[in-house]
């Protein structure tokens, strides 16, 4: 602060919520301003990344593979400070954040706080499904399957063996597509070592989604691609159709048919969150923030929103919003930082237009699909898998989760296997405290 207030600078009291991708990218793309005093607040410590966490809920990573402690990723940079904390409420005419630990005041405010799972007003889906969300999840999963493969060595029942054995992934999205085929994976080859017991045993895995396609926003040769492939690799694809309930280790269908289980893995919606203080005119479809085309959200003053927890309609090729995914986030965090330099200095700020680099999935061991818009190619098999493991490499957050995950995924590569299938719990006073 010494340095600014020499050059004679007053900066800006610049607060961010959030650590994911736009968070981050904005934060980072402001190092070492002079212009702004950054808070960067977030309810971790660390920032993990989204893409790959169904990898550490079946074993091919392990958490740290993919997180980045907060503290760590800006300890060299005198212009931003990390707050752990959670935010409660906004008064946005004193220029105040409320978190739960403490206050903030700020010049301009940042959203970035991406969305939470949508269970859709399913109170029993939400109680006993197991979300993909966050690395808590990812390892709630990862205990959850192991536990109920170790359950069923052992029972002698022929139908609990069978409901234990049996997993059940609601939604069609690229979470969905990956997780179920990676479990195919498990089950062709780690389990089948694992579990000498189950010859001659099958578990079912069930992929369930309400649209007519898999990975509906991408081109109809990747819904062929994604179905067929799944479909050889044994997972039973049930296309429009919803999960209705989940109760007593039956997932009931809006067809009527109920898939006895005990295992329902929910990837199929997410919506935005609501904060107090920001009126409710300035929420739109999926209580995303209502932002113009610069990222500023409408009915307040020096708010602004970016990625999955804004909606924007200004732009003529995403008239009902943009896409909830990584790639917006990265592009308006970097066009904001831009704009907010823009702003102290008096100069015009541009509007935001999203640039769609393409769209991929993994879906098991040499199998992906990939499209590229400009030009408009697809991609599959070994190709679009290698296109998928370079670009979520080189995406990771440092060297470090680089080289690690690079190391897990080799060996994982060469012995059709992978060695980080713990049961991990915490102590029960541990989740008292921190509940």
């Amino acid at each position: 602060m010494s340095n600014t207030s020499s050059a004679g600078i007053n900066p800006k009291k610049l607060v961010i919520i959030g650590g994911g991708f736009g968070g981050v990218n904005l934060a980072l793309s402001l190092k070492n301003n002079p212009h702004f005093q950054i808070t960067f607040v977030d309810k971790n410590n660390y920032n993990f990344f989204p893409p790959l966490i169904y990898q550490v809920a079946t074993g091919f990573l392990e958490n740290s593979n993919i997180s980045y402690p907060f503290r760590k990723l800006f300890r060299k940079y005198k212009n931003i400070q990390f707050r752990l904390g959670e935010l409660k409420k906004v008064d946005p005419v004193s220029h105040v954040c409320h978190l739960d630990n403490g206050d903030i005041s700020y010049d301009y405010l940042v959203f970035a706080t991406g969305a939470e799972t949508n269970y859709f007003g399913m109170e029993n889906v939400r109680r006993n499904a197991i979300p993909m969300k966050n690395v808590n999840d990812a390892l709630h999963m990862r205990n959850t399957i192991l536990q109920r493969l170790e359950q069923a060595s052992i029972s002698t029942d022929p139908e609990e063996k069978k409901r234990l054995l049996t997993l059940v992934v609601a939604g069609g999205g690229p979470t969905g597509v990956e997780v179920s085929g990676l479990l195919a994976d498990l089950r062709a080859h780690s389990f089948r070592r694992d579990y000498p017991e189950f010859h001659g045993l099958r578990g079912y895995i069930f992929l369930v989604d309400g649209g007519s396609n898999l990975l509906a926003p991408m081109s109809e040769a990747t819904h062929k691609d994604t179905y067929d492939t799944l479909h050889k690799m044994g997972v039973i694809i049930k296309l429009n159709t919803q999960v209705k309930d989940f109760v007593d280790d039956k997932v009931i269908l809006s067809t009527g048919e109920i898939i006895a289980t005990k295992t329902l893995i929910w990837a199929a919606g997410v919506t935005a969150m609501v904060f107090e203080g920001i009126p409710k005119e300035s929420y739109g479809r999926g209580k995303r923030m209502i932002a113009d085309p610069f990222n500023k959200v409408t009915g307040v003053e020096d708010i602004y929103a970016i990625g999955d927890t804004c909606i924007q309609s200004h732009d003529p090729a995403f008239p009902n919003g943009h896409p909830q995914v990584a790639q917006v986030s990265i592009q308006q965090a970097k066009l904001l930082a831009k704009n907010l330099n823009a702003l102290t200095g008096g100069r015009p700020q541009k509007p935001f237009h999203y640039h769609d680099k393409g769209s991929m999935a993994i879906i098991g061991r040499n199998k992906a699909v990939a499209d590229l818009p400009s030009p408009k190619l697809h991609f599959k098999g070994f190709i679009a898998w290698a296109m998928w493991l370079f670009i979520h490499l080189i995406s990771l957050i440092s060297y470090r989760n680089r080289i690690k995950t690079l190391y897990n995924w080799m060996i994982a590569y060469i012995n059709k296997d992978q060695s980080l299938r713990f049961i991990v719990r915490p102590r029960q006073d541990e989740i008292n405290n921190l509940s």
